[in-house]
């Protein structure tokens, strides 16, 4: 795909405070990329920057080839839809979508066939008339999304825009703009820091903490291959634990030696290991697998969230088959369930292990 913006060596500061670290991006076009991360990480700042809304204290953004740092952002071939609408209340639906049309002096005609197009397009045929402040929180979202396109921009940015709506009205929308995008053809550029808004959508993603960006790929090799462990604990639950790699294919942790997949770390370099829950099988403890008590058991729904305290470490499984708290079980697991990093800056503890370190201490 073509590159059609770049981010080189791109750093920003706000009250002495480094938000962006020469972070280094290419965005192709007709891509939906997701810049995803906790707060303060620095993705919506980089997307102001793209925008235009920010200027960058080091570094360079280029669309197509060409420098836009000193382009304001109304000649930037961009448009964003914020997490806040910011509709015009004394104007109808109507006139909300056509106002740019209208700035930019574009003869009636074919506002009228623009903003038709794009009504159809978020599904609200017949909502010209309405006043803006009758819709729901959806319909608005839309009505949103709808001015930003009707300009036929290159690239969308939209910062949280599904911040506000409730989690069903979330999932319906997320699978909206995916369709959306995938009918225009056009860059999406979306900022969230919910991790199945990015698996959902996207075809990039990239995840970013303090200021760097930890790793960028498709949703499954973020998933599946995380780069380290804030990565592996950011992207859904992880079981990380402290290894020892003797050799390719072969690693050390929770006192036992275990066949692995990966390859490439030096003899006996300590390692990080990612086991994801979904991927430990529960069964009768024995020599041949990894033995511990059942500490909690929670019925999700779907499947029970088990947490083992097995070899000293917290273990967190998601089994359709369900154990009693003060069982023995057995963990196993494959090669291929097993993923090996390099050593990183302590990532943040998963909640099920604080929860279960905190009730034991309490209980002290």
């Amino acid at each position: 795909m073509e590159t059609i913006i770049e981010i080189k060596n791109v750093s920003k500061e706000f009250n002495g405070e480094k938000v962006l670290k020469g972070i280094n991006l290419s965005i192709h076009d007709n891509e939906f990329m997701t810049l995803l991360g906790p707060s303060g990480c620095g993705k919506t700042t980089t997307l102001r920057i793209i925008g235009g809304f920010v200027t960058p204290d080091d570094g360079d953004v280029f669309f197509y080839g060409k420098k836009i740092n000193d382009v304001p952002p109304y000649k930037r071939p961009v448009n964003t839809v914020f997490q806040k609408y910011a509709l015009f209340p004394h104007l109808n639906v109507y006139d909300n979508i056509a106002f740019g049309l209208r700035i930019s002096k574009v003869p009636e005609n074919e506002i009228r066939q623009r903003v038709a197009e794009m009504l159809e397009l978020v599904n609200l045929m017949g909502y010209e008339k309405r006043s803006v402040d009758n819709l729901s929180g959806g319909q608005q979202q839309r009505i949103a999304i709808a001015r930003a396109l009707v300009n036929s921009p290159k690239v969308l940015l939209l910062d949280e825009p599904l911040g506000a709506l409730d989690l069903q009205l979330r999932k319906e929308m997320q699978i909206e703009l995916k369709k959306i995008q995938q009918r225009l053809k056009i860059t999406f550029i979306y900022v969230t820091h919910d991790q199945e808004e990015a698996l959902t959508m996207s075809d990039t993603v990239v995840v970013m903490n303090e200021g760097i960006i930890q790793q960028i790929g498709t949703p499954q090799d973020i998933y599946n291959e995380p780069t380290n462990a804030f990565v592996a604990n950011f992207i859904g639950e992880s079981n990380i634990l402290p290894g020892i790699m003797h050799r390719d294919y072969l690693v050390e942790f929770a006192g036992n030696n275990f066949d692995c997949v990966d390859a490439g770390f030096a003899p006996m370099e300590p390692v990080d290991v990612v086991i994801r829950p979904e991927d430990i099988k529960l069964v009768e403890a024995s020599d041949e697998v990894l033995n511990g008590v059942v500490e909690t058991v929670t019925f999700k729904g779907v499947h029970y969230e088990i947490v083992v305290n097995a070899y000293s470490d917290y273990w967190v499984i998601q089994s359709t088959k369900s154990a009693n708290v003060g069982d023995i079980v057995g963990l196993s697991f494959t090669p291929e369930d097993i993923h090996i990093m390099h050593k990183s800056k302590p990532a943040r503890q998963s909640r099920y292990s604080r929860t279960v370190s905190e009730d034991m201490a309490d209980d002290k």
